[in-house]
């Protein structure tokens, strides 16, 4: 194990990341790559955690490398961020590049917003702004596809934070749509992207919904009022969905087509929406 200090900013200095790579490193350390020091893996990292997975945590926009290879790891998980994957800083184009690393060994790879659309940008599918400049800040209604519900249920609202929507590359297949951005979560084999925000905890959207207030002023933003409202109606669920995800995300794909198969026969006849009783 080795540890990699975040360059310091204006002379403060950074937190420190734990990374796994070499002898140290097995088949339970997930790497989880951010884009601020300040970032927090919320409710992804406390799932992990809770599931005995070490977090490798990196910091491309600061310095830290990443592994040319996930031999050693379970999987990754790309976090959101202020940037744009069609930025033209070098760490975005390297971390875009980076993706190659876990398509081409057949890891699973979760993309959560930012996460997302650059993986859909490695895979070819364009990043846009949507036409009348919206934005999805707060909870909205997700819909499941035909493939989104044969994979799992999901939650009808998510925690959304973005001014740009992904594109459905080509081999791959949208499983969530949305009303204001079409493409809300997407599958390229082993590769999952989706352009909400399942990892929020209460004190992360107390957190966003002052330090970026300046964003209710766009339109489509929920007020934040809403926010609190909305997770008080809906973060259960989605946290349950989280759950449900994250394992079937991790198991071998043997174990999850057979319990793909053994869903779809258990739950015909039975509404897409998550049950409101569902929790962890």
């Amino acid at each position: 194990m080795a540890i990699i200090d975040f360059p310091a900013q204006n002379g403060n200095p950074r937190k420190r990341a734990e990374t796994m790579d070499g002898p140290g490193a097995g088949p339970r350390d997930v790497l989880v790559i951010v884009h601020r020091a300040e970032s927090n893996p919320g409710r992804v990292g406390q799932w992990l955690r809770g599931q005995g997975y070490r977090l490798d945590i990196r910091c491309p926009r600061l310095g830290c490398p990443l592994p040319q290879t996930l031999e050693n790891h379970a999987g990754a998980v790309v976090f959101g961020g202020p940037m744009s994957a069609n930025d033209p800083d070098d760490y975005i184009k390297r971390e875009i590049d980076w993706m190659a690393v876990p398509l081409r060994e057949n890891k699973p790879f979760f993309g959560i917003c930012l996460g997302a659309q650059m993986l859909a940008k490695h895979l070819g599918a364009p990043v846009r702004f949507h036409p009348e400049r919206h934005v999805e800040v707060g909870y909205y209604p997700i819909r499941p596809t035909t493939a989104g519900h044969a994979l799992l249920a999901w939650p009808s609202h998510a925690y959304h934070w973005h001014c740009e929507g992904f594109g459905i590359p080509s081999g791959a297949e949208c499983l969530v749509r949305g009303d204001m951005f079409e493409n809300q979560a997407m599958r390229h084999g082993r590769a999952f992207g989706v352009q909400f925000h399942p990892e929020m905890t209460l004190a992360m959207i107390h957190r966003w919904t002052v330090s970026a207030a300046h964003r209710f002023g766009q339109p489509g933003a929920r007020p934040r009022a809403e926010h609190i409202a909305g997770h008080d109606a809906h973060g259960m669920r989605l946290q349950s969905w989280l759950a449900q995800f994250m394992a079937m995300w991790l198991a071998p794909p043997a174990a999850v087509a057979a319990d793909q198969q053994k869903g779809r026969k258990a739950s015909q006849g039975f509404p897409v929406e998550m049950g409101a009783s569902a929790s962890l």
